[in-house]
């Protein structure tokens, strides 16, 4: 088992380096540390946005584009903590492109807090789906109790703008909301993810504000896994109780809490490759996107192996969709902070499987990295 690391710590160390920013329409420009550029050398993708801070990118392809919905950073100044609460974000913004590697068009703020009724503060990760001729997008947000729910927001065009229902969805909890939906139309919302996304203080069924601020603090137990529930055709609620989705080892037994380098911590997607379907997720305090497969969408899955070694900066998280015949993974770093972990961008680079269907192993700055 690895040793944690402090929650918020740089994987490479770049004391010393700066950042300048600037304002422009209240937003927070990024500009590149020329003194963080050797952190970053023989990095296999450059920012797909460099005019604000971007992270947590989920990508799906919507009339024929590319769409992609990350958090969007900014330095709130509040203090790093293990609970994340200086990944204080306030709003989303959504982009689109017509190829990866083309033009990236901004549509501007598609949400903003104070537009969710029932929001406190920290919008985190979102995604979005299409079904009955509407765009749905799913956000985590802590709300006036300071409990993470998550919440739905609708809109006619795929960049919105989306109105926010008055309330978060029934029985949601967590952070980290991600849609599938299979090839028989039916649409799965997957969500969840410890220490900060207070996954842990809901191991009893019930939140309790007094629990575990990392996980079930005993590592011989089965690790804490994602949730899961089918959504209703309205695409609104959830249409089932919440599940979780065991994760195996290669023996059939669930991951452990002590196995840090394959349990989950945050982040997961689902997405189907040859009849098959595979849950990947991040893996938080050793930095790594891993994956698992499975039968169903429901699992169990069987852990499979690592889809990217560590980026710069302490988060990992990511998304998978299929375009132009080819497979894309989308995910972020700190390159245009100079490894300021709260402030993020997004990257895309090619994903490929071998003939047995496994993910190769993707390396962001090269296999010969140290990261």
């Amino acid at each position: 088992m690895m040793k944690k690391k402090t929650y918020f710590s740089v994987l490479a160390a770049s004391a010393g380096c700066s950042l300048l920013l600037a304002t422009c329409q209240q937003q927070q420009r990024p500009a590149q540390s020329t003194d963080s550029a050797p952190l970053f050398e023989g990095a296999i993708s450059q920012p797909l946005v460099s005019h604000i801070y971007t992270a947590d990118p989920s990508a799906h392809v919507f009339e024929g584009k590319i769409y992609v919905y990350p958090s969007h950073d900014i330095d709130a100044g509040t203090p790093e903590n293990d609970n994340g609460d200086h990944f204080d974000m306030r709003d989303y913004h959504v982009f689109s492109m017509d190829s990866v590697g083309g033009e990236v068009t901004d549509h501007g703020v598609a949400l903003k807090l104070e537009d969710i009724p029932w929001a406190g503060r920290q919008l985190w990760a979102p995604d979005a789906a299409y079904k009955n001729g509407k765009y749905y997008f799913y956000f985590p947000a802590k709300d006036k109790q300071d409990i993470f729910r998550i919440g739905v927001a609708t809109s006619d065009k795929p960049y919105g703008p989306f109105v926010a229902e008055p309330e978060p969805i029934k029985g949601s909890f967590s952070m980290d909301p991600a849609v599938f939906t299979d090839t028989d139309g039916t649409s799965y919302l997957y969500f969840g993810g410890i220490w900060g996304g207070q996954l842990q203080r809901w191991a009893s069924g019930e939140y309790d504000p007094q629990g575990s601020s990392t996980d079930l603090e005993n590592d011989s137990l089965p690790a804490l896994t994602p949730k899961m529930a089918r959504l209703t055709d309205d695409m609104l609620q959830f249409a089932e109780a919440v599940r979780d989705i065991v994760i195996l080892d290669e023996n059939g037994r669930p991951l452990l809490t002590g196995d840090h380098d394959r349990r989950f911590f945050e982040g997961s997607w689902v997405h189907k490759y040859q009849g098959k379907y595979y849950l990947s997720y991040s893996t938080g305090d050793t930095h790594q996107l891993v994956y698992a497969t499975g039968d169903s969408p429901y699992g169990p899955f069987t852990y499979q192996g690592v889809i990217m070694t560590p980026v710069i900066g302490w988060t990992t998280h990511h998304s998978i969709v299929e375009h132009g015949g080819r497979w894309w993974l989308f995910y972020h770093d700190t390159q245009l902070s100079g490894g300021k972990t709260h402030l993020r961008n997004i990257k895309a680079t090619e994903l490929r499987y071998d003939g047995d269907g496994k993910i190769v192993t993707i390396h962001p700055y090269g296999e010969l990295s140290t990261q």
